[in-house]
């Protein structure tokens, strides 16, 4: 479906043209057959802080972990979290044990060389 869309009108200044669009829609002036989908790789994903109540033997376990690998433990289970859950929803949703298997390897942890 080709539409024709409006043409944005020149604005003096941006409090003109921000009173503009509060007042008009965008889907007026802008053809969405041409859209095209991008991709933005180097933002951050944003985070969220949360608290969650963990058993002290996982958490030894996680920094003795975290420790050899010579990562952060938070970063560790944030890896270990985000592995799980990709693993989860994959074997839900895909039943793709190829799949679940590229996903595992996505989140793998980088462990530095070891000095000889």
């Amino acid at each position: 479906m080709k539409t024709n869309p409006k043409k944005i009108p020149k604005f003096k200044n941006e409090d003109e043209e921000r009173e503009f669009w509060a007042t008009h829609s965008p889907l007026d002036y802008f053809d969405l057959s041409t859209a095209r989908r991008v991709s933005l790789p180097n933002l951050k994903p944003t985070t969220k802080s949360i608290s969650i109540r963990l058993p002290e033997s996982l958490i030894d376990e996680l920094k003795a972990l975290a420790n050899k690998m010579d990562v952060p433990y938070q970063s560790l289970a944030k890896i270990y979290l985000a592995r799980e859950v990709a693993l989860e929803r994959r074997a839900l949703f895909a039943g793709d044990k190829l799949a679940v298997a590229e996903d595992a390897a996505e989140y793998k942890v980088k462990r530095p060389r070891r000095k000889a």
